[in-house]
Parts: structure tokens; C-alpha cells; sequence
């Protein structure tokens, strides 16, 4: 059976694993392109990107409670209220996208409080307000992704990648300018070089392009009276915002810790900033694999939740957890055996390189661990337990881990490396209380999310 499930986990995450991968890559290719235009404006991007990210994560929390709720009703055959559940999730999306803009683009006024250099405030405030005209077709994307991956419609994520990787080469003519180009295309060789606010302009297009692509398969797949349940429903968004706001404080948690090293690198200089920038865009490029093992065991956890099926719940959830261990030990081992040509691949600058060293050797070590609590968040999303998530990444990341980074990185004088070391520590305790809390959870029958939030009609509607 577990071999089965394994199988099964591996068909749905791999095609997840190369969306998410292949998104990714839009990123890595922007730190790639910036990091040969100059070390400046890849490390404006990358203090924008921790900024965008630390914000719009409450966002992607709330929209994942979706998750639970339409696998869990297909996994009981109810295919009418998975897709209402997916119109509800719409709703919440662009809701919360018009409360978190606000924070948004006041964001940049934190900048000078938290001591980054003067150079980087301009092009860094550029970067973020043209990001944050995707934040709501992003949240939306992510609403109608959960609605295809339940269904096994891998597909149109991964065209939607391909065409998104595809239109972000346009990232060479944006950020370097029309001097790229060669002599006959004529005036199109005076467009202007927009540096960093390119990088973010090709970005902000692809993610509306993607959202196009994926939206346009939810059509195909039929589900009757399907036109009848785009309408407002009130207990379903109530539904999905109780499961998803732990969801969105959990990840806030994760992610605000990362963003709090970013800007603390910003104190430690440009360099350090740079190297930071390089390891921790291709950790999150590895992280990735995860998400798609975390998803897919998301998925498959509540289909047998919502089939009442206890022991293949509890087989679903044991095999993410070994998948995500696994492909992440991968990862681990390339970034210990080759950080210097991986740190070429972003920048060609040998000062950012030789700093990035040390801390592709931090990251090999928590690769193992951040896989493993990528994969908690997700199966315990499935079960419908987010809370205890929540709580585990408050202690684990903030109690734990920020401590052991500031103790490190400046009392112990190991800077970048020190603050890394603490990320490390964070992710470890994470990991460990999450496996331990599936265990507990799956050692009896888990109730769909459903059953426990019945809204009874009055007896004199009944009748």
C-alpha cells in the first residue's frame, strides 16, 4: 500500500514540482540578468522580492485554505461544491488583495528604519510598487490551481510555465535595453535600459499570462449547473477563511523571518546582501520540489479524508513526508559538492561568489529540514489542522531560530553566515514538531472539514 501511495504522490508532484519550478525560474532569471547588469540592482530586486513576499504570503495563506475544502469534497464526490468552493476562493482572493496593497506600497517606508543604504532605497521602492500590480491575478492563480492539481489536471500549470518562461526572455530587453538587440532591428535598438524596474514590469505580465492559461482549462472540466455557482457565498468564504487565516500567519511567520535576514544582510552591506540574494534564490528554487511533494500530499491526504479512508490517510501523509525528505537530500548534497558553479550561474561577479560559499553550505544542511516542514504544512493543510502549523513555526522560527541568528550573526561576529545558521535552527524544530503532530493526528480517523462546520437550517425551514 505505501508503495502504491508513493507511486501515486509522485504522479500528481512531479508535474506540481516542475510548475512550481519552472516559476521559479522566472525568478532566478531575474536575479541572473540584474546580477550581470550590476550587483546594485540585483540586490534592489532582492530586497523587493522579501518585501513583496513578506506581505503577499498572508495573502497566499488565506487562499490556501481552499485546499482542504475542494480536495476533501471531490475525495466525497461532490463535484458541484468543489467548484463552488473554488468561485468562494475567488472572492477571498480578491478581497484580500485590496486589503494587503495598502501595506504594500507603504512598505518602502521601512526602509530607512531598518538601515539599508541609501543606493538601494530608490530602486528597491521602484521594484515593489510595480510588483504589487500582481499581487491580486497571483492570489487568484493560486485559487484555481489548488481547483486543478485536486482534479489530477497537472497540464495546463505546466503550459502556463512554459509560456511564462518563455515571455520572462523578455527580461534582457527591459533590463539591459535596446543596445542588446542587433543592428537590424532598427528602433527598437532605442529602447531605454530599465534596470531593476524591468525585471519587475516582465514579471507582472507573466503572472497574467499564467492565470489566462490555467483559468481557461478550469473551463473544460464540467461540473453541472457550473454557471449558477460563481454567486457570493458567505459560509463558504467564511469556511475557507477560517481554515486558511492560520494558514496565512504560519507562512507569514516562515517567510517574515527570511525577509527580517534580507534586510538585516542590507545593514551588513551590498555584498552581503548579493551573496544572500544568490543562495537564497536557489534555495527557493529547490524549495520548489518541495512545494510540489507538499501540495501533492495536501491533495492526497484530503481525497482520503474526504472518503472517510483512515488508513490511507495515514499512508498519504508518511509518504509525502519520505518523498520530500528524499528529494530535498538531493538538493542538499549539490549544494555542498558544487556552490561556486552554482553561485556563476547568478552573478559573475567573484567578490558576490566567494561569499556565497559559506552559505551554500548552511543551506545544504537545512535542505533536509525544509523539506521535511514543507511537507508537515502541507499534509496537516489537508487534514484541516493549520493552527497547530502556525504555532509550530512561531516557536521553531521566532523563539528558536531568531534568537540563535542574532546571537550568532552579530554578538558571535559570523554575520551572513551566523544569520543563516539560525534560519537552519528554525527549520529543524519546525520540521520535528510537524512530523510528530501528523503522527498523533492520523493515529485515528481524521473528520472531513466539512462535518464540523454544518450550517443546520431552522426546523421550521425544513419542513
Amino acid at each position: 500500500m505505501f508503495r502504491r501511495e508513493l507511486r501515486e504522490l509522485f504522479r500528481l508532484a512531479l508535474p506540481l514540482a516542475a510548475a512550481q519550478a519552472g516559476t521559479q525560474v522566472m525568478g532566478v532569471f531575474d536575479v541572473a540578468v540584474l546580477g550581470r547588469f550590476s550587483a546594485h540592482d540585483m540586490a534592489a530586486a532582492g530586497l523587493g522580492n522579501a518585501l513583496f513576499f513578506s506581505i503577499s504570503i498572508i495573502g497566499m495563506g488565506m487562499v490556501f485554505g481552499v485546499d482542504p475544502l475542494i480536495s476533501q469534497a471531490l475525495g466525497a464526490g461532490d463535484e458541484v461544491r468543489a467548484r463552488r468552493v473554488l468561485w468562494q476562493g475567488v472572492w477571498l482572493a480578491l478581497i484580500v488583495s485590496g486589503v494587503l496593497t495598502v501595506p504594500l506600497i507603504l512598505s518602502p517606508l521601512v526602509l530607512p528604519i531598518a538601515g539599508v543604504q541609501r543606493e538601494l532605497m530608490e530602486p528597491t521602492t521602484a521594484y515593489l510598487l510595480i510588483r504589487t500590480t500582481s499581487l491580486a491575478p497571483f492570489l487568484v492563480f493560486l485559487v484555481v490551481r489548488a481547483y486543478l492539481q485536486a482534479h489530477g489536471a497537472t497540464r495546463p500549470m505546466l503550459t502556463a510555465m512554459i509560456v511564462g518562461n518563455v515571455f520572462n526572455l523578455s527580461d534582457l530587453l527591459l533590463v539591459f535595453g535596446g543596445e542588446i538587440l542587433p543592428e537590424w532591428c532598427g528602433p527598437l535598438r532605442s529602447f531605454p535600459a530599465l534596470g531593476v524596474a524591468g525585471a519587475a514590469i516582465s514579471t507582472v505580465i507573466g503572472v497574467f499570462l499564467q492565470l489566462w492559461i490555467v483559468a481557461a482549462a478550469v473551463l473544460k472540466i464540467p461540473v453541472p449547473h457550473a454557471s449558477e455557482l460563481h454567486r457570493w457565498n458567505g459560509v463558504e468564504v467564511r469556511q475557507a477563511y477560517q481554515v486558511g487565516w492560520p494558514v496565512a500567519l504560519q507562512m507569514g511567520a516562515e517567510v517574515g523571518i527570511f525577509a527580517l535576514v534580507a534586510v538585516l544582510a542590507g545593514r551588513l552591506g551590498t555584498l552581503d546582501l548579493g551573496a544572500h540574494q544568490v543562495v537564497i534564490s536557489l534555495a527557493s528554487f529547490t524549495f520548489t520540489v518541495a512545494l510540489g511533494v507538499s501540495a501533492a500530499g495536501s491533495v492526497r491526504v484530503g481525497l482520503a479524508i474526504g472518503a472517510r479512508n483512515a488508513a490511507r490517510t495515514r499512508v498519504a501523509g508518511y509518504a509525502a513526508f519520505v518523498g520530500g525528505a528524499g528529494v530535498m537530500a538531493v538538493c542538499g548534497t549539490l549544494f555542498a559538492l558544487f556552490p561556486r558553479a552554482l553561485g556563476r550561474i547568478l552573478t559573475d561577479d567573484p567578490a558576490v561568489i566567494a561569499a556565497a560559499v559559506p552559505l551554500f553550505m548552511v543551506a545544504a544542511v537545512f535542505q533536509l529540514s525544509d523539506g521535511v516542514q514543507a511537507v508537515g504544512a502541507g499534509v496537516l493543510r489537508g487534514a484541516g489542522d493549520t493552527r497547530f502549523a502556525f504555532l509550530a513555526n512561531i516557536f521553531g522560527h521566532w523563539l528558536i531560530g531568531f534568537p540563535v541568528a542574532i546571537w550568532l550573526g552579530f554578538y558571535r561576529g559570523m554575520g551572513i553566515v551566523g544569520l543563516w545558521w539560525g534560519l537552519c535552527a528554525g527549520l529543524t524544530v519546525v520540521a520535528v514538531l510537524l512530523f510528530f503532530r501528523f503522527k498523533r493526528l492520523s493515529a485515528r480517523e481524521i473528520a472531513p472539514i466539512a462535518s464540523l462546520n454544518l450550517v443546520v437550517a431552522p426546523q421550521d425551514e425544513r419542513q
